[in-house]
Order: C-alpha cells, then sequence, then structure tokens
C-alpha cells in the first residue's frame, strides 16, 4: 500500500474498528498525521487543534486494525494513559501481521 491509499483507506474507514490494518497502511497514515499536524500548527493553534480532533478517531481506528492484525485487542491503546505503553504499542506495531485470521473484528467481542 502506498502513500495515497493509506490515507484514503483510513479516510474512508474513519470510524471502523473491525478487520485488519497492515504495517504499510498505519505507518504511511501515521506519517500523514504528523505532516499534516506540523502544517496545521504553523497555522495557529486553532488549526492545530482543529486538525488534532478531526484526525483522532481515524487514528485510533487504524491503530485498533493495526493490532488486530498482530493478534491483539484494540483495547491496548489504552496503554498510552501508563505513559510507559507507548513502548509496549510501539513493540506491536512493527510486528508483521499473522497469516491466519485472528478473529478480532469479524464479530468478536474481544
Amino acid at each position: 500500500m502506498n502513500f495515497m491509499q493509506a490515507i484514503q483507506s483510513c479516510l474512508s474507514q474513519y470510524a471502523t474498528f473491525s478487520g485488519r490494518a497492515s504495517r504499510s497502511e498505519f505507518w504511511w497514515f501515521f506519517l500523514f498525521q504528523i505532516l499534516a499536524l506540523i502544517v496545521s500548527g504553523m497555522l495557529g493553534d486553532v488549526a492545530y487543534s482543529i486538525l488534532a480532533l478531526l484526525l483522532l478517531l481515524p487514528a485510533l481506528a487504524v491503530g485498533t486494525r493495526r493490532l488486530h492484525d498482530v493478534g491483539r485487542s484494540g483495547w491496548w491503546q489504552l496503554l498510552t494513559v501508563t505513559g510507559i505503553g507507548y513502548l509496549v504499542l510501539l513493540y506491536w506495531f512493527v510486528q508483521p501481521g499473522e497469516a491466519q485470521a485472528n478473529g478480532y473484528g469479524e464479530g468478536s467481542v474481544a
């Protein structure tokens, strides 16, 4: 998946927390967020805040789908509240996806 496909995929599935997201989709969208927030930060605090809020739900959704791809529940994103949890999530986000279906997002309640 290339940069534009990843952005289109994430924004078209902005509130889809089921399914899986590849590493490339997750990281290309992450790069897009960083670049967009840097540019909006140059425009002012209001523009930055609005864009950050607009990108929050798609970021959570793609993060959940990425965790599904490595066999974890999207609820693990709550680790960010602890601060150190970012390192655990980073480790999971860089892992290759599982080859078999893991059940997350396929109607399961995990």
